[in-house]
């Protein structure tokens, strides 16, 4: 299984030691990529950073990767539906998940129209360093699920 995160913005010293930890548990199962594309200020509007952004980030797809795009608006599941997500996916042969993480406004229309699916994390608002640091735990989460092995952490 391969993941790729595409996302807007590095992460601060804090997120990166929770992020650190997660990859480490992560390796047996599968091979992570990150790909960061530089935040743009909101000083200019949300829209026009939203733009300038989305850009960077469709440079970046990855041909063949099933593109999951984080959107308030999009579809929640459980944790163990994402796992079932993420296995039915596999069982028709896909073995490579991009995950779109965007800034602080969020991703551009044009990024969201590119994914396969968009997922909505909660209700909830979330820093987006901490959503990505979300996103990994939860693919951990999921495959553990997926293999029926235990979980606690």
């Amino acid at each position: 299984m391969r993941l790729t995160f595409t996302c807007v913005g590095r992460l601060s010293r804090e997120y990166e030691a929770v992020w650190r930890h997660y990859e480490g548990l992560m390796r047996p199962y599968a091979d992570i990529e990150v790909l960061e594309v530089p935040e743009t200020p909101l000083a200019g509007g949300e829209p026009i950073a939203k733009g300038k952004e989305a850009g960077a980030l469709l440079s970046l797809l990855r041909k063949g990767a099933y593109t999951i795009a984080l959107d308030a608006r999009g579809q929640q599941h459980s944790s163990e539906e994402l796992s079932a997500f993420l296995a039915d996916k596999k069982l028709y042969g896909q073995s490579h998940f991009q995950f779109l993480i965007g800034g602080a406004a969020g991703l551009d229309d044009r990024v969201l129209a590119s994914a396969d699916h968009r997922w909505s994390l909660s209700r909830l608002t979330f820093p987006h360093q901490m959503a990505r640091c979300i996103v990994l735990e939860q693919s951990y989460r999921a495959i553990r699920i997926e293999r029926g092995e235990p979980y606690h952490h």
